[in-house]
This record gives C-alpha cells, sequence and structure tokens, in this order.
C-alpha cells in the first residue's frame, strides 16, 4: 500500500452566532469523536471555544451519555489532565448498502465499530427482495451484539444513482422498477425508524472522513469499486456533491479505446467478472484465499488494463481537483485493492511530469463494507454532528437537512 503523509490535525471552528450552543456542542463532540482521547485544554486549542465554554459543553456531554472519561494524561507538573472519548454505546445506527450483486446490512456503535452484518450475494435484486432480507435480519443482528433498538437513532442506506437504469451486463427489464420504488418504505417494519438514503460513493467518502484515512486528509477523491464504478469528492472536510448532486461519476467517462464504453463497464466487479467468466472462471473463484494460477493470470491482466483505463479520469482529477490523495475502496479481496492501487499509483507517477501535481493512489482504509458503514454513519451526522451549513439555514430546513459530514 502507498503511504499517505500524515497531515496535519484538522480545526474545527466554534461559532458565537444564533444556535451556537447546539453547533459548538456538535463541534466539540466530532473533534473527541474524530481525534480523541482528548483532555479539555486541547479541544479549547482545536475548536477555538473558550475553556469555560468547553467545560459547560463536556459537561453536557457527559451528562448525555455521549462522552466518558477515559483516565488521565501523565508526564506533566500538577494534577494530570483528564481525557475524553466518545461513548461506545451511547447511541447505535444501522447501514445498508444496495448494489447490483448483493445487498449488505451493518449494525455500527457511536465510534463507529460494525457489531455484526448480514450480506447476500445476490445479482439485481428487487425491492421485494431488500424488504424481507431486512426484517429477517434485523433483530437477530441486534440479538447477537445485545442492542437494544431505543439506542438506535436511524438508518442509512447506500445505494446507486439510477440503480435500475444503467445498462451492466445481465440486468433484467424488471430491474427499472427500483426508480419507482419508494426507498424508505423498504425499511419501515419491524422498527420506525428515521431513513436516510444517500448515492454508495457518497457514503463510502463519508464513512472514510469519519474513520479513515479522511482523519489526516481534509481533500481527497475516493473511487469506489463495485458493480459499476463511483467517485466522490472531499474538498477541506466537507463532501462535495455538485449541483445536482452528481460530482465525481467517473464511471460514465469514456473508456480508452475504440469502443466507446463507458469506463465502468471494464473497471468495475462486472468487467472483471466478464474477463474472468471469458477464461471460463467466475468472481467467487476470485475471491478464494487462494486463486488457481490462470485465475489470477486473468485478474494481473485486468488489473492492469483497469489501472491504465483510470488514469485518464484521474489526469482530470488532478488538474482540476489537486487532492491530497486518492483513495480506491469496493468488494475486491485486500490483497487485489492494494495491487490495483499501486498500479494505478505507478502509472499516475511516470505521467507526473506532464501534470501539475499527482496525488498518490492508495487503498482506502474502509473497503469492502464501506458503503454499507458510511451509510450508517448518515443518522449519527444528521442527529449529532456538525453539518455544512447549519448556522445559515432556519431551524425548519435545518432540521430537515441530509447534507453529508463535514470534517
Amino acid at each position: 500500500m502507498t503511504s499517505i503523509a500524515r497531515r496535519a490535525r484538522p480545526r474545527l471552528s466554534g461559532t458565537n452566532l444564533e444556535r451556537a450552543a447546539d453547533h459548538n456542542q456538535r463541534v466539540t463532540l466530532h473533534a473527541i469523536r474524530v481525534l480523541g482521547p482528548l483532555t479539555r485544554v486541547e479541544l479549547a486549542r482545536i475548536t477555538g471555544l473558550t475553556g469555560p465554554a468547553i467545560a459547560n459543553i463536556t459537561k453536557r456531554l457527559l451528562q448525555d451519555g455521549l462522552i466518558e472519561e477515559a483516565g488521565q494524561r501523565r508526564g506533566g507538573r500538577g494534577q494530570p489532565p483528564t481525557a475524553l472519548v466518545v461513548k461506545r454505546d451511547a447511541c447505535y445506527s444501522i447501514g445498508v448498502n444496495i448494489d447490483r450483486d448483493h445487498i449488505t446490512i451493518v449494525l455500527v456503535d457511536f465510534s463507529g465499530e460494525t457489531l455484526t452484518r448480514t450480506t447476500e450475494e445476490v445479482d439485481f435484486a428487487l425491492p421485494d427482495q431488500v424488504r424481507a432480507l431486512y426484517r429477517r435480519s434485523i433483530r437477530n443482528m441486534l440479538r447477537r451484539a445485545d442492542v437494544d433498538v431505543a439506542k438506535i437513532v436511524g438508518l442509512g442506506v447506500a445505494m446507486p444513482d439510477d440503480l435500475g437504469l444503467v445498462d451492466l451486463p445481465g440486468r433484467p427489464a424488471n430491474y427499472a422498477d427500483w426508480e419507482q420504488t419508494d426507498i424508505a418504505a423498504l425499511f419501515d417494519e419491524p422498527f420506525d425508524l428515521p431513513v436516510f438514503v444517500e448515492n454508495d460513493a457518497a457514503a463510502a467518502a463519508m464513512g472514510e472522513m469519519q474513520l479513515g484515512h479522511g482523519q489526516s486528509n481534509n481533500s481527497f477523491f475516493y473511487i469506489l469499486l463495485s458493480s459499476g464504478l463511483g467517485g466522490g469528492l472531499v474538498i477541506d472536510g466537507t463532501y462535495i456533491r455538485g449541483a445536482d448532486g452528481r460530482s465525481g461519476e467517473l464511471g460514465f467517462m469514456r473508456a480508452q479505446g475504440e469502443t466507446g464504453e463507458q469506463i465502468q463497464s471494464l473497471v468495475s466487479l462486472s468487467g472483471l467478472t466478464r474477463c474472468l467468466e471469458t477464461a471460463g472462471h467466475s468472481l467467487a473463484d476470485a475471491r478464494g484465499r487462494t486463486p488457481e494460477a490462470s485465475v489470477q493470470h486473468c485478474i494481473a491482466d485486468w488489473t492492469e488494463r483497469a489501472a491504465h483505463q483510470l488514469t485518464v479520469p484521474l489526469d482530470a482529477v488532478n488538474c482540476l481537483i489537486n487532492p491530497a490523495v486518492v483513495l480506491l475502496g469496493g468488494r475486491l479481496p485486500t490483497a487485489q485493492l492494494d495491487a490495483l492501487a499501486a498500479r494505478t499509483d505507478a502509472l499516475m507517477r511516470e505521467r507526473a511530469p506532464q501534470l501539475p501535481a499527482v496525488a498518490p493512489v492508495a487503498r482506502a482504509a474502509l473497503s469492502e463494507d464501506a458503503p454499507a458503514v458510511g451509510a450508517a454513519i448518515l443518522p449519527f451526522s444528521h442527529f449529532l454532528l456538525p453539518k455544512p451549513g447549519a448556522l445559515w439555514k432556519a431551524q425548519g430546513s435545518a432540521d430537515m437537512e441530509m447534507d453529508g459530514i463535514d470534517g
């Protein structure tokens, strides 16, 4: 894996504007969540809030059971300061990733750790199949993790845009039913939970902001390799959606060559599957612990071609965005993601003399379940963490806002 230079810790800004108490509490909680354990002195320095303000906020957070004390720092003079961390069992969230080749459900605690997961490998699952898997699985997941449903703050869903419309190999005609489906209604039983829906690449990028390399890189481009190919853009700790909410869609760019295909027809699990099937293998063969030699040869050939296809969109990403790092995640085994990231990084470094700047390419910290975990972060973000523009909107519209996570 390509090493990633550690950046300066992000500075979170407090404010004295209207609704400041709520915002400052969210900012303080977010700082503890991302950078903890932290002392109150460190919190004041990071947020820019005064010592007394931090004392009052942390007192409320302790009373609300959202943070807890994690021992004292030794080594200085006088009374050692007490470090604070988020309370893992303060609350929980459910994340669901719906894609063209699988359905994954995760239960995460407030720290972002996955407690239980359920996944079903199914090609082009229809809405009724998603509903059925959720309803027969969720009670057992809560029971296995010993989690009370009263502590679930919400459910997030990550799925590709235009799920039922993009023409990928094997798509059945009735898969277009997804375009008329009320996603929240799929999860209305057995529990009444608020539901947040997000693009899968955006959710993966948001999860990486909270729990992965986004903690040390404020600006990055996330590439999600699934049955299709998506991307997510984070600038200065904020997810950038674009005017129509479709930023980062590199999968729709045209592939190099004369075929005129979209890049995602080649650089995706669908593309890898097609390569394997041509050689008489399946994707399951590639996911085994020790694939046979002919499977490894096919994977290596696809990796080389996929890396070359990624160089053109990454030229544009580097020239137009100048990210600190390009992160690659998805449902490939870790070793295969590492190989694709390393080869793409090597090719981009070869192109560096022709570009103003080139970001390293590396595997994301959250890989296989990144969209599902990122989806589970959405309810935490909405109810407990700072949101972009939260201070400038009327109370009613802010309460309805489902923006991404502000880093």
